[in-house]
């Protein structure tokens, strides 16, 4: 089983051979919610310019891989739309790609899982740019000369990677499936203020907050770790997993470390907690609603 995360000494190895990946800077600072509907996000390209991997390009996942006339944040594009950025920033079908971020890891996992959605072969710099910087190795300041594009190139979805709204709604008492929230037990059960319109998690689901399976130091959890974090919540890899967040970010860090124990059977609901709370009309359950 190939890992999707990649240690900073291989990266720096890889970009000294003779065919290095692409690699991206990721980064958005998506803060805590004050009170219910306060949603504040901040791009991090100035951070990039400071310090950054030699050679990388800043992106900005909100806007250049998500489809911005949706009424959603981050609403995912066509696969042929992800592969026109792509060529636009230097990609062709057969390029590697590496993600990175300095703000947790969770939007260098979502690029990632959209990449990986069109048949990429992209990883994740394990612990991101802080993990680089701690190794010692060679940073850049400055825009630098952006590699040139190359001729757009014809994309598909290489597998299923979302489940709808509608799919949820209409799921079985009896589906097997687990269905799992990737956002902090606090947002999980409600007891702190909600990003969106609403509290609570969709009846039904089990928590394994993403942010829980990586280390103080961002590099990911051992294997031990992650598989009793999601067999404590019932998450085996034994059935497909279907994953939801706030708006499909930290879901797709639930992807990341569920393909590192070998489970790439996961779709992610992409309109997660933003679209389900905005219709008063969906359940949502808190600790004190049971």
């Amino acid at each position: 089983m190939t890992s999707p995360f990649v240690t900073p000494r291989q990266l720096a190895l890889d970009l000294a051979s003779a065919t290095p990946p692409a690699v991206f800077h990721a980064s958005l600072l998506l803060h805590p919610a004050s009170f219910d509907g306060d949603y504040r996000l901040d791009g991090k390209r100035d951070a990039w310019l400071a310090a950054h991997i030699p050679g990388s390009q800043y992106v900005d996942v909100a806007v250049d891989f998500s489809d911005t006339s949706a009424a959603l944040h981050y609403t995912h594009q066509t696969p042929q739309a992800i592969a026109d950025r792509l060529a636009e920033l230097g990609v062709g079908p057969t390029d590697a790609v590496v993600v990175y971020d300095s703000t947790g890891g969770l939007f260098a996992a979502r690029l990632w899982y959209l990449l990986t959605w069109i048949g990429v072969d992209a990883r994740v710099l394990d612990g991101g740019f802080g993990a680089w910087e701690a190794a010692g190795l060679p940073i850049e300041t400055g825009e630098g000369a952006a590699p040139a594009s190359v001729p757009f190139w014809p994309a598909t979805a290489v597998r299923e990677a979302w489940v709808t709204k509608n799919e949820l709604l209409e799921r079985s008492e009896t589906d097997a499936r687990p269905l799992v929230c990737g956002l902090p037990a606090g947002s999980f059960d409600g007891s702190h203020p909600s990003r969106y319109a609403r509290r609570g998690h969709i009846p039904g689901s089990v928590n394994v907050s993403s942010r829980d399976l990586f280390a103080a130091d961002g590099t990911v959890r051992g294997e031990n770790e992650l598989r009793e974090a999601y067999v404590a919540e019932g998450v085996t890899g034994d059935e497909e997993v279907l994953l939801y967040c706030g708006g499909g970010i930290s879901a797709a860090a639930n992807a990341i470390t569920l393909a590192e124990l070998g489970v790439t059977a996961v779709r992610i609901y992409d309109g997660s907690l933003e679209e389900w709370a905005a219709d008063d009309s969906l359940p949502l359950v808190t600790a004190t609603a049971g």
